[in-house]
């Protein structure tokens, strides 16, 4: 395992499938945790989720690196006896079962604080623990619709609301996580305590979209209509060569600027336009008069001005041109490295960079029990126990 990173040390047991656990236990295996994925014989679900080489689909692989896995048939007793074993040199419990279910399997917080009491178990969820849904099956377009999102993507034309295409709830919510996790980790060190962190996708996700998205509703009574007070508009703009870029104006200054950069420094002091307030007022007319001068320049020469005069500004690359982008690879940001099983894999780096605890984030997705028989010896099975566990299905190892 990994000999570097801030967490080096820390046992993460990580029972999550899909998104949003994996992504937060991902995030502390690339800081240096030793993260074991539990997974049923049959795998985890996202296992089976896209386009598969060799029994590795791209959505495991990114949501799954630097971590280990064990194979444990959880409705068996041995296997529930091995995981028991395990959380007994854990620091972290992670699970995203649906509310109730961890507790039938005999797994729930106060049976494992018997065992561990010291652990950090945290429970991810869709909706939390009370109310009308908590036993709903959730996926990510369940939380856009709940939360606000949809509502702050409406069509500014028709009004129809729309969804984020991508999974921002669930990658989020893994964020979030991983955050609790690391500060319960300082309490703990503090203070010599365990605790259970439950957090939902929904409470995540409405916290996450308040500031500017629903900040209008703060002051009780003197509310004002979200839509209207909300300062984002889609600020995608084609040039005259048929190109799209981004810009936009917040400060005085960079008003200025922008005015300069489009050729309409008669925008200036005009009294629709020459403060803040003034431009979120006024922003549909605003954004119709941006958008009708840039598209009289190319692309290459509207940024050159803007970047010239401090606008914030870039051009929209499609996915496959940020891999070409000069600023993500005088970054790094997105790493190469070869692999026995898939030949060359190409994946983001972890996004911190620490001075003292260097991380790279280059450990593979693990294959279906990869790491069985090497997680079972540490835990001090006999060569002959482990052969049993695999010749009963209790646990399973890759060829």
């Amino acid at each position: 395992m990994k000999d570097k990173g801030p967490l080096k040390g820390i046992r993460v047991l990580d029972l999550t499938a899909m998104v949003s656990g994996p992504t937060a236990t991902m995030m502390l295996g690339d800081q240096g945790a030793d993260v074991i994925k539990i997974e049923p014989l049959e795998g985890e679900l996202m296992r089976k989720v896209g386009k598969s080489i060799k029994g590795m689909t791209n959505s495991f692989l990114c949501c799954n690196r630097s971590k280990r896995s064990l194979v444990l048939d959880l409705k068996k007793i041995k296997a529930i006896m091995i995981l028991k074993k395990l959380i007994s040199t854990s620091d972290v419990f992670v699970q995203n079962f649906r509310p109730g279910t961890i507790e039938r399997m005999g797994l729930g917080y106060n049976k494992v604080k018997k065992i561990n009491k010291n652990i950090i178990y945290v429970s991810i969820s869709g909706f939390g623990e009370k109310g009308p849904y908590t036993q709903q099956r959730v996926y990510d377009p369940v939380i856009q619709a709940l939360s606000g999102l949809a509502d702050i993507q409406r069509d500014q034309n028709t009004g129809v609301p729309k969804q984020v295409r991508t999974i921002i709830p669930d990658k989020t919510t893994g964020l979030a996580t991983a955050q609790a996790i690391s500060s319960a980790l300082f309490y703990r060190e503090r203070y010599k305590l365990g605790q259970h962190i439950k957090i939902a996708m929904l409470d995540v996700m409405i916290a996450y979209l308040w500031p500017e998205g629903s900040a209008s509703l703060s002051f009780v009574g003197k509310e004002t209509d979200p839509a209207e007070a909300q300062l984002g508009l889609d600020l995608v703009f084609i040039t005259k060569d048929r190109k799209y870029i981004t810009a936009g104006a917040v400060t005085n200054k960079e008003w200025i600027g922008l005015c300069k950069a489009i050729n309409r420094e008669d925008l200036i002091n005009n009294s629709k336009f020459n403060t803040p307030n003034a431009r979120v007022k006024y922003k549909v007319e605003r954004r119709k008069i941006i958008s009708e001068e840039i598209a009289k320049q190319t692309a290459k020469s509207v940024l050159r001005k803007l970047q010239k005069e401090q606008v914030p500004s870039a051009p929209i690359l499609n996915r496959n041109e940020l891999l070409k982008n000069e600023q993500v690879i005088e970054n790094d940001i997105i790493q190469y490295f070869k692999s026995k099983n898939f030949g060359k894999i190409r994946s983001p780096r972890p996004a911190p960079i620490y001075s003292k605890t260097k991380i790279t984030g280059k450990q593979l997705a693990p294959l279906l029990g990869e790491n069985s028989e090497q997680i079972l010896k540490e835990l001090k099975y006999s060569k002959k126990e482990i052969n049993s566990f695999f010749k009963d299905q209790i646990s399973y190892k890759s060829n």
